[in-house]
């Protein structure tokens, strides 16, 4: 039987189930049911082709781990770094002339972060390179007793604030993921934050630098320890004891040497 002896089969089932509701029956019963089963197996068409059977959902892809990063740690830093360099995330990118990424020993035990680039930085794209850098070479060297590029020294920001005015929270927004991925890289045993800001805003709190330094806090697991920044101790030189101080609990962190008490850097 053709299409039209469905259709006919169709308008004969809709006038039954038309007579059902006319009659005030909104549901079938089990019997009315059974039998509209009955009549439907009666004029249900022949079929002389074989059904072909579903296909299959398709299955769902495999989850493999992501592969981990290649290459040795300078060359993923290296790779961060080309990122930054082209990185307009915030408007500090607008008037840049540099970016300054980090620079050190890619497997440094202590690290050294500051809150942003100055102008020397900006121009040369190297941190803590200006009268601020040359002291903290030389709290490191003639301090610490050990030389600058046993270290890792970033910053919060990789672009220059207008004016070294403190970095703007979306500024900071946008930076911080770079630097995030640099301590996960060097994994270093102590984070030394310089100042308030890079302080701050690595600890999420407001309390002033008077109050965190002199103490450990952590950072994500890492032993984090908040001193002065340099350019401060060159504003109020007298502070710089306090900041001698800060790095002698840090080479005892690491069981390292102390050097007797002399002047400070």
């Amino acid at each position: 039987m053709g299409h039209r002896g469905a259709a006919d089969r169709l308008r004969e089932l809709s006038r039954r189930l038309e007579t059902l509701k006319l009659c005030g029956h909104r549901y079938l019963d089990a019997a009315g049911a059974e039998d509209l089963k009955t009549w439907a197996a009666r004029h249900a068409p022949s079929v002389s082709a074989p059904i072909e059977a579903a296909a299959p959902p398709p299955k769902a892809p495999s989850r493999r781990p992501a592969a981990a990063p290649s290459g040795t740690k300078q060359e993923q830093l290296d790779a961060i770094n080309a990122e930054v360099r082209v990185c307009v995330k915030c408007p500090l990118a607008k008037g840049r002339t540099n970016t300054v990424f980090g620079v050190g020993d890619p497997a440094a035990r202590i690290m050294f972060i500051g809150e942003g680039p100055g102008a020397e930085e900006d121009r040369r794209g190297e941190p803590f390179v200006g009268r601020a850098g040359q002291l903290l070479t030389d709290m490191i060297e003639k301090g610490m007793n050990l030389r600058r590029a046993d270290v890792y020294i970033a910053n919060i920001v990789k672009c220059r604030p207008p004016g070294n005015r403190d970095p703007e929270p979306v500024e900071v927004e946008s930076c911080e993921p770079y630097l995030k991925r640099q301590i996960a890289l060097i994994q270093p045993e102590v984070i030394c934050a310089l100042g308030r800001v890079a302080a701050q805003t690595l600890l999420k709190t407001a309390t002033p630098i008077s109050s965190l330094r002199g103490e450990f806090h952590a950072y994500e697991g890492t032993p984090l320890l908040p001193t002065f920044h340099p350019a401060y101790l060159l504003r109020n030189p007298a502070m710089k004891k306090e900041a001698w101080n800060d790095l002698k609990m840090i080479l005892r962190r690491l069981g390292l040497a102390v050097p007797a008490d002399k002047k400070s850097p």
